[in-house]
């Protein structure tokens, strides 16, 4: 059975909404983030399959494509490179090479898309979808890059009342910028 990651980045106070400027997709000018990077393109090889919402689909193909020959960080290559599915019941064409419009159940196609021989299946940003494969116990990973900020808004990874106390730590990394990364398994 595949793995299936959700990866956010996330502010200390547990927002993965974006809604100030704590994030900068290709990082912040004059930091060295060449240790992050490398942590990013390590996952970007060990998986091969994405799953996005809509919103965070349109999001994505709204920048990355645009940033070919200018992206020093690899996540325009890996974007060309991986199968994409979004999760959409309003979109008709993807647009963007490589995507597959999902329009059944997002935990029945999850729970079909594990199922297949493959490489890891990532989810990133796409709040209302992680919730949902939160909630079904779908998740086998959490991938959370924590940023040194508190928004004091925003919603969550884990769903409102939602409790869970079977993670189990595998790795953390303090990169020079401050982020910290750190990687959990869910207990079955």
């Amino acid at each position: 059975m595949r793995t299936l990651a959700v990866t956010q980045n996330i502010t200390l106070d547990g927002s993965v909404e974006m809604l100030d400027d704590w994030f900068e997709p290709q990082g912040a000018d004059g930091v060295d983030e060449s240790d992050i990077i490398a942590e990013v393109r390590r996952q970007d090889r060990n998986a091969d399959a994405l799953i996005l919402g809509r919103r965070t689909f349109v999001d994505m193909r709204a920048y990355w494509p645009r940033q070919r020959g200018s992206d020093t960080t690899g996540v325009s290559e890996y974007l060309d490179r991986v199968a994409k599915f979004v999760v959409t019941s309003t979109l008709t064409d993807a647009a963007w090479r490589r995507t597959e419009l999902v329009r059944e159940d997002p935990i029945a196609f999850a729970r079909r898309i594990k199922a297949m021989p493959g490489k890891d299946i990532v989810v990133t940003g796409s709040i209302r979808l992680c919730h949902a494969l939160i909630a079904a116990g779908l998740v086998d990973e959490y991938r959370l890059f924590a940023y040194p900020v508190v928004q004091g808004r925003g919603r969550r990874l884990f769903p409102e009342g939602y409790r869970f106390d079977g993670l189990r730590a595998l790795e953390a990394t303090v990169f020079r910028s401050g982020i910290v990364y750190s990687r959990y398994a869910a207990r079955t």
